[in-house]
């Protein structure tokens, strides 16, 4: 587990020390996640792993849809791709790259940071790595974890990460979820000190109500939440000097994908709106300009954080 010298221990940098950034020298960031709609984590307890061949692949075709709306609005994307998806579909892998977009890692199985142990998650996520780069011919650099499972009790990660090679993580959601999230976290892209080097974070987007962060812009939040959220939780995000970091499933564009028999509160958050999320997403590409985190500046902002002061600090 990483340790950070006390007297390092700040929980910087927060919205304010932005102002001196100007929001016109970075760009916003649109990231995909891509797993197919068996895949995902609401799902996991009535489709085992072992199952998951036996299930009709959507991914392909959702990927291309997504891909002819980025080359549309003359956007580039990350594109965090399971390993799974990645040697099962090696045609699309390629595809993205083509179109000039980012390739980064969403693990090989999709499971649960926190579910597993340091061995484990060292091996998924380098067979993943090892996949997406023999196919794609390049090196990756990014990481994000299925469902954000980064957490309080899973930052050992962190520095497997570092090991593997990559250079940044977009895992770590800075509100309060039953299922993720580091309230404490700092909501701007940060630079964490681990024993095998430094790892920039880039933390998902949140605006500020009273003590509250609130998350905007990406999953189901662009999907289950009404377009006047979303556009008023940017607006407050942008007014403190915060980037937008919008990502997205192919599976949430697919309104014709196989129901499966999960839980009511599984079934509510993963079929609600999936009809309107294609129109939403291009509507926000619309109205900002977006590029893949290769491609922004966002780096440059990054300040020095040692998470476990911050997690001790919690509000």
């Amino acid at each position: 587990m990483m340790t950070v010298p006390r007297e390092q221990r700040t929980c910087l940098p927060q919205p304010h020390s932005l102002k001196e950034m100007r929001v016109e020298s970075f760009k916003n960031v649109v990231s995909v996640d891509v797993e197919d709609y068996f895949q995902v984590e609401a799902m996991a307890h009535v489709v085992q792993r072992s199952q998951w061949d036996r299930y009709a692949c959507r991914v392909e075709g959702n990927t291309r849809r997504l891909l002819e709306l980025f080359a549309a609005r003359e956007v580039q994307a990350t594109f965090f791709v399971v390993g799974w998806v990645a040697e099962r579909f090696p045609a699309l892998v390629r595809e993205i790259v083509a179109a000039g977009h980012e390739l980064a890692c969403h693990s090989y199985w999709h499971r649960l940071v926190y579910q597993l142990n340091p061995k484990e998650f060292r091996q998924d996520t380098q067979r993943a790595k090892d996949v997406i780069e023999q196919i794609a011919g390049l090196a990756i650099y990014g990481y994000r974890a299925p469902t954000y499972s980064i957490v309080a009790s899973s930052l050992w990660a962190l520095e497997i990460l570092v090991d593997l090679g990559f250079t940044y993580d977009s895992s770590i959601f800075p509100i309060r979820h039953d299922r993720y999230g580091i309230p404490s976290a700092p909501r701007a892209p940060f630079r964490i000190k681990t024993p095998s080097g430094p790892l920039i974070e880039y933390p998902l987007t949140t605006f500020r109500i009273g003590k509250h962060s609130l998350p905007v812009g990406g999953g189901g939040y662009l999907r289950l939440l009404p377009r006047w959220y979303t556009r008023f939780g940017i607006r407050r995000a942008q007014q403190e000097g915060l980037p937008v970091i919008v990502y997205v499933h192919p599976w949430e564009i697919d309104a014709d994908q196989p129901r499966l028999p999960g839980r009511f509160t599984s079934r509510l958050r993963h079929y609600t709106n999936l009809s309107k999320t294609y129109d939403r997403l291009n509507d926000m590409l619309r109205e900002g300009t977006f590029t893949s985190f290769r491609e922004s500046v966002l780096a440059e902002m990054a300040e020095d954080v040692d998470l476990y002061a911050c997690h001790q600090h919690q509000d």
